[in-house]
């Protein structure tokens, strides 16, 4: 079985994040400069929880709010709902689909390692059914 440790060993540990002080403005420059649709979200060096995409068009568009105004506490999505590097992959989409989230913490030892999207898991199983494909295309040519 596929765990989320090895998409995490080709893509790296790395977490953007943001203080829960923050204007919701500044966490969509944030987002937008690196091309992702989340970040963590900490409170006194502690993650509270996960700003998206989806929680700026709901809590903020949809109601009015002014993002130069509006706190990135004010939006957050919580309790966080986390995984483990030895969490499968076909685990971690049932949850993402269940749960309907796009964006998924890897943590380990109470400690943030790592995020994967869905886009992650939909990358990896696609290049594992194409060496697949190509494993048994080649073994059965051969014969």
């Amino acid at each position: 079985m596929n765990e989320l440790s090895e998409i995490l060993d080709e893509k790296g540990g790395d977490v953007l994040q943001i203080d829960a002080d923050a204007t919701v403005l500044e966490a969509v420059k944030q987002m937008v400069e690196a091309n992702v649709g989340s970040l963590l979200v900490k409170d006194a060096g502690e993650v509270c929880g996960i700003v998206t995409e989806r929680d700026y068009l709901r809590r903020v568009a949809l109601e009015g709010r002014s993002e130069k105004d509006t706190a990135v506490r004010d939006i957050i999505s919580r309790p966080l709902i986390v995984a483990t590097p030895q969490t499968t992959i076909d685990e971690c989409m049932a949850l993402m689909t269940d749960r309907r989230i796009r964006h998924l913490p890897v943590a380990e030892g109470g400690e943030v390692v790592g995020l994967v999207s869905i886009g992650d898991l939909v990358k990896f199983k696609s290049k594992q059914q194409s060496f697949e494909i190509k494993y048994l295309t080649d073994y059965i040519t051969a014969h």
